[in-house]
């Protein structure tokens, strides 16, 4: 089967109508319901799923872009570490526009700005890439800028094996990622915005396994549905999540059963486990979230970036007006900043939700309503260039 064939399937408008109907009948209450994952937002957005919806139910996005959660003071030690001699900085492209801290006089604010002033900045599409420049600049650092949640993390650490056994001593890692399911327990426990269901984000949860979400249905007693990222994949996890909130029954339903399982990956959990170890991490909009980043462990000590490069980083500040840390936690809809799109926008993005491509604003921007320009906000931020 053709892959326009498979995704016709998840796409067919009959099947879609008829879960949508099913989802109308069965949903008599008010419920609010967040999309971990910003692939989701942009599936729920492009395809209007909306739309399909009833007034009883509100969507909210959540922090599922790796990109946007990566804090402001992590940017920053990347963006000192491009302008140490000999280092070659690389990163997935999607990092390049990505603000670190606003206003430090003649500093790059973003990796696309730090290379436009000199500054040896490779865009590459996996860490083995990195891996291979390494090799051919033997007399060089270069420093993989390691983003991502559970999907990516163990391309990362399969690519530290691999400088192990080949002996590549010029090759290290500056280790930003995160882990979902803290992030999802510090949003309940803040209790900033009240939450009665969440669709599970499926590539993270093929790695990590269905089971890893039991804890939101049994200590906080919130349902979780695992989705796909196509239409249908989506409005069944929106049906079954509705059924286990009008049933009074939460669970964990895994509704994209075609990737993933109970466990998970074995294999890819097993190799995380091998090269790295669990500690605090800082997230943009959050703060320090327990138990949710990884470093590498001891015996990949010689592999870790910030070991080898010691650079002290300043208080990071964030652009002035942008409530990006809002959206990300679910407070604020994106066009309640008074920011979105009017100074900010894909062109001139202000925060990273707008610069990432599973970033909210961006999602909104694109598929969602705008609001008028607050000139006053337009001017406050101008006057703080």
């Amino acid at each position: 089967m053709n892959t326009e064939r498979l995704l016709a399937r998840f796409r067919d408008p009959e099947a879609a109508h008829a879960v949508a109907t099913a989802i109308q009948q069965r949903s008599t209450r008010c419920v609010r319901l967040m999309e971990f994952c910003g692939g989701h937002t942009h599936a729920i957005l492009r395809f209007g799923i909306p739309a399909l919806l009833p007034p009883t139910i509100e969507l909210r996005s959540g922090p599922g872009c790796p990109v946007c959660v990566t804090s402001a003071a992590d940017l920053d030690y990347v963006l000192a570490l491009t302008r140490m001699p000999g280092v070659i900085l690389t990163t997935f492209g999607d990092m390049m526009r990505v603000p670190g801290s606003v206003g430090l006089p003649h500093h790059a604010t973003t990796l696309a700005q730090a290379k436009a002033q000199g500054a040896d900045v490779r865009v590459v599409y996996s860490p083995l890439d990195a891996l291979r420049i390494a090799r051919e600049n033997p007399t060089r650092p270069v420093v993989f800028l390691g983003v991502g949640f559970e999907t990516t993390a163990p391309m990362v650490a399969m690519a530290v094996l691999e400088a192990q056994e080949e002996k590549v001593a010029n090759f290290s890692v500056f280790s930003a990622h995160k882990l979902t399911p803290p992030a999802t327990r510090a949003i309940l426990d803040a209790g900033e915005i009240a939450l009665d269901g969440i669709i599970g984000p499926g590539h993270v949860t093929t790695v990590i396994g269905a089971d890893a979400w039991r804890f939101l249905p049994e200590a906080y007693g919130v349902p979780v549905a695992i989705a796909g990222f196509e239409p249908l994949d989506i409005l069944r996890a929106i049906l079954a999540l509705v059924e286990m909130i009008e049933d009074g029954v939460p669970r964990v339903a895994n509704v994209y059963p075609r990737s993933v399982k109970n466990e998970g990956n074995a294999v890819a959990k097993r190799t995380l486990e091998q090269v790295f170890t669990v500690t605090d991490a800082v997230w943009r909009g959050f703060g320090t979230v327990p138990a949710s980043g990884l470093r590498l462990r001891e015996d990949y000590a010689h592999f870790d970036a910030v070991r080898l490069f010691p650079i002290e980083v300043t208080s990071a500040r964030e652009p002035p007006g942008c409530r990006c840390g809002e959206v990300l936690r679910g407070v604020l809809m994106p066009a309640e900043c008074a920011l979105f799109a009017t100074v900010c926008t894909p062109q001139t993005p202000v925060g990273p939700c707008m610069v990432s491509a599973e970033g909210a604003c961006a999602a909104h921007y694109m598929y969602g309503p705008r609001q008028p320009v607050d000139t006053d906000a337009k001017s406050n931020l101008e006057a703080s260039r």
